[in-house]
């Protein structure tokens, strides 16, 4: 069987390739300083090997789901508004 059969591993693999990529853009993207919704500061801190800054403008944590990536520039943004 060709490529995407039974037992062939390739959606184990597409996960993997999809996690490596979201690590290597993620490279970097530690959470900065924000300001919680009661108004409260909170100082940016560094995400561990493989994690990476999650979250919204109001509330910022390390993970390792891409799909809850807050990048740098978005945060920065959160801070312009």
């Amino acid at each position: 069987m060709g490529p995407g059969g039974p037992g062939s591993g390739w959606p184990l693999a597409g996960t993997l390739l999809v996690a490596v990529t979201a690590s290597m853009v993620a490279g970097g993207e530690d959470c900065l300083w924000y300001v919680d919704r009661n108004g409260s500061w909170h100082p940016d801190f560094d995400c561990e090997f493989f994690t990476f800054c999650c979250g919204t403008c109001h509330q910022r944590y390390c993970c390792r789901d891409p799909l809850r990536l807050i990048t740098e520039r978005q945060q920065r943004h959160c801070l312009a508004f």
